[in-house]
């Protein structure tokens, strides 16, 4: 075997070579984070019900809270407002205005709601004033507030964009605040909003998720700037006629009081559309205040054992979905047109009649290229220009922002049950999964399982959807996952 000679003429040239050769910098994660308040007037109508409520006070701010990522070309945006869903046609109008101002794409661009139940229900104002219908008065003006607010929010979080340090992980609730509110019976229905006291209710109809899923933001040197938290809960724990963010008002109080005064708290609303706080084995319910503490306790506790995102990669993808609707009959339409007027005189109507009635005249308004003449005044949500008359499907959109190998966040339409988000969670190629419902759309009221609709009952009478969508929904996030873990690797 022939030997090879030392050379050291030709061994100084080689490690010169590699002194000047180009190195590829990786390009740090810059996240901006701002918020900006729209809390409407006193007087305002507020949502979460099926009658009318003006709003009294308030006992805490409502906000529009926003994150923006930025890493060489790729940009995106996520809003969480304190609202009960997102409307097609404030999407629209806040991420038109957003991107514009911005540069973001608008398919980057996410708007969730919280579902808090004393926010205000400002649909129908809206559509008036897009229309140009509006006049000057305080609910009039409230829309274009309530955009400009949203916007703003972006835009100051994206102005504010700086390198910044991710930590990802979760912690799991044990003091019990989140309950599955689904019962099947002895008759093999299931029911909802039941309890252990009643002598026919055999167990629960379906889980909960005890996870909260974390993301801290910190400065470049590890100064804590802010907090991303979701956990699978409805926020409708206050009730009253003064406005309120809900629990998550206590999570940002206790973080604020842990972590600094100039923190931001953003909470995204997990997979909850069968999950409420009422323990089924006690007649007392836990308290907003109660709530949100012990959630935020659990959050504390979790941040030292957050692990660093050593390479944060960011990929933002999005796919529309076309979700069947439910078909709706001039039957239904005109029993909704002698229903809804009994209940707004204070007429007895049926719960479940009445639910049924304004999901007929909503169908209507989305599937017919001219809806039925005077249903518009029936209704108080529901209304949309951007989807007016689309057809039989509705094109929501499933969106996922991923940083490195680490952590997901995936943004759904609607109120989706526990089961859905679960699935996501356990098939995510991530160590960390956010699942943050009622994300740019509203009308698809809830998304139940497949499963869920044989047994009926209230969210299966309050969905537009057929069968079959939500698992939709779960294998397109899945999907979007497994092409940027991919493409991370």
């Amino acid at each position: 075997m022939q030997r090879r000679l030392f050379c050291p003429i030709l061994f100084l040239c080689t490690i010169l070579l590699a002194l000047h050769a180009p190195v590829a910098v990786a390009q740090p994660l810059q996240v901006g984070m701002a918020e900006a308040e729209i809390t409407p007037p006193t007087g305002f109508p507020m949502a979460g019900y099926y009658h009318e409520r003006l709003a009294e006070g308030r006992l805490d701010p409502l906000k529009a809270k926003a994150i923006v990522f930025r890493q060489r070309d790729t940009a995106a945006a996520f809003v969480v407002v304190d609202l009960t869903g997102i409307a097609r046609d404030l999407y629209v109008a806040i991420r038109e205005a957003a991107s514009a101002a911005t540069g973001i794409p608008q398919d980057h661009i996410v708007v969730s709601a919280t579902h808090s139940h004393t926010a205000p229900d400002y649909t129908k104002h809206l559509y008036q004033h897009l229309a140009g219908a509006a006049g000057d008065s305080a609910p009039d003006v409230y829309p274009q507030q309530l955009i400009n607010g949203c916007v703003d929010a972006i835009i100051r979080a994206n102005r504010s964009a700086e390198p910044a340090e991710i930590a990802t992980g979760s912690g799991q609730q044990q003091i019990p605040v989140a309950f599955n509110r689904r019962f099947v019976m002895r008759d093999g229905s299931v029911r909802t909003w039941q309890n252990y006291r009643v002598a026919d209710v055999v167990r629960a109809a379906g889980p909960t998720d005890p996870e909260i899923g974390l993301l801290a933001i910190r400065t470049a040197d590890g100064q804590p700037r802010g907090f991303l938290s979701s956990f699978a809960l409805h926020l409708d724990t206050v009730g009253g006629k003064r406005w309120s963010a809900d629990y998550p008002y206590f999570i940002e109080q206790r973080l604020r009081k842990e972590f600094g005064d100039s923190v931001i708290s953003v909470f995204g609303t997990g997979c909850c559309g069968d999950i409420n706080h009422s323990d089924p084995n006690r007649k007392e319910r836990n308290k907003t205040d109660f709530i949100g503490r012990a959630l935020a306790d659990t959050i504390v506790a979790a941040v030292p054992d957050l692990r660093v995102v050593s390479a944060p990669e960011l990929q933002v993808r999005s796919v529309t979905v076309s979700l069947p609707m439910q078909q709706v009959t001039s039957q239904e339409l005109e029993r909704a047109e002698e229903l809804i007027p009994i209940a707004r005189a204070g007429g007895s109507v049926d719960f479940f009649d009445l639910v049924s009635a304004y999901k007929a005249v909503v169908l209507d308004q989305l599937q017919a290229s001219e809806p039925r003449a005077g249903s518009e005044d029936l209704l108080s949500w529901g209304l949309s220009h951007a989807w007016r008359g689309i057809g039989r499907t509705l094109p929501a959109e499933v969106t996922t922002i991923t940083i490195g190998s680490d952590a997901a966040i995936v943004f759904l339409p609607g109120e989706v049950f526990v089961e859905l988000g679960l699935a996501i969670k356990q098939g995510s190629p991530y160590r960390t999964t956010l699942v943050i419902e009622l994300s740019n759309c509203v009308e698809t009221m809830y998304i139940p399982t497949r499963a869920a609709y044989a047994g009926g009952s209230y969210e299966v009478t309050n969905s537009a959807l057929q069968p079959g969508s939500g698992e939709m929904l779960v294998e397109a996030a899945l999907r979007l996952l497994r092409e940027s873990a991919s493409s991370a690797d």
